[in-house]
């Protein structure tokens, strides 16, 4: 094996990363570079090029100098104006693009994601603007809103977050498990099958009702498919008619039999609160969404190409 060059490191076949931190400084190094990759993206492939709105047509860009902040392209043709980061989440930001796609590639290199306060201290800028941006990147760009799934699909509910409540039973002390402050949370996964990893969707919901969780998995699930659940009575009310549903019988101590088990959704589940207590020690119920659609967006991305381009690129086609 040849001696590596430790003045132009570069990523080893071996190493489990996708996307390392050598290869981000190369292909972003300052904001100007992230501002073209921007526009390329976005409006002008070859970097010329690109429709003009108020010509209705095809037209000529040319980025002069100016004083401007966050530059912009201008139309030859009629003089408009395009700026690259209108409509994104770097609408309106005086934070440097850099910093911005910086943050991304933190949160897309992590297993467990990364706090605020680290990325304050990671990137230089205060504690609100750290979470502002971690906030935006989590709600707008790791958003659930058209996630389905078929096949076989795990289906579970857990409680996260807030403080146990115990009582006093036969002389032992217990903790009861839905007579909790914590949030419960409903999570449905696919099985992988034909080489495709399984997708997971996390949903928090008001409470464990029947009509609460068969509503969402209702939504989520495609017909025909089998859903795996535990025993409990709430999922009696599935359809037979639009779903195969089989059970595994925890309170019996089976816990698989055959292909029947809940096995996927509960290591879903334990990846999440050990993040969540590892990482962000406490989330409130308002924002305990984000952070689900945070560790569902990077876990249906695990198998799939660097996390980082994913993202990058949903930032540059989602208009806010």
């Amino acid at each position: 094996m040849p001696r590596s060059n430790r003045k132009d490191p570069k990523r080893s076949a071996s190493s489990e990363s996708q996307y390392s931190i050598m290869e981000f400084q190369k292909d972003f190094p300052n904001d100007d570079v992230c501002l073209e990759w921007l526009w390329r993206t976005r409006y002008a492939p070859d970097g010329e090029h690109a429709h003009c709105p108020k010509c209705d047509t095809e037209r000529a860009f040319t980025k002069y100098a100016t004083r401007q902040q966050r530059q912009s392209w201008t139309c030859t043709g009629c003089g408009l104006h395009i700026h690259p980061t209108s409509g994104t989440i770097f609408h309106k930001s005086s934070t440097a693009l850099h910093l911005w796609f910086y943050a991304i590639y933190l949160i897309t290199s992590t297993r467990c994601g990364i706090s605020a306060k680290q990325l304050e201290r990671e990137i230089g800028v205060t504690y609100k603007t750290a979470w502002r941006m971690m906030n935006l990147i989590r709600t707008k760009l790791m958003a659930q809103d058209d996630i389905t799934l078929s096949g076989k699909v795990e289906a579970d509910e857990t409680y996260i977050g807030g403080k146990p409540r115990y009582r006093q039973r036969k002389g032992r002390v217990r903790r009861i498990g839905r007579a909790t402050d914590k949030a419960p949370v409903f999570a449905m996964v696919e099985r992988k099958r034909k080489g495709r990893p399984g997708k997971v969707v996390a949903l928090t919901v008001p409470n464990v009702k029947r009509s609460s969780l068969l509503g969402n998995l209702s939504k989520r699930v495609l017909p025909k498919s089998t859903v795996y659940t535990d025993e409990l009575n709430v999922y009696t009310g599935i359809d037979g008619k639009r779903y195969e549903h089989k059970r595994i019988h925890h309170s019996e101590r089976v816990y698989v039999a055959g292909d029947v088990h809940t096995n996927t959704i509960e290591g879903f589940f334990s990846l999440v609160k050990r993040g969540l207590g590892g990482v962000y020690h406490s989330v409130s119920t308002k924002h305990l969404q984000s952070y689900l659609s945070e560790y569902a967006w990077r876990y249906n991305h695990r198998d799939g190409r660097a996390q980082f381009s994913a993202l990058i690129l949903l930032a540059a086609r989602i208009r806010v």
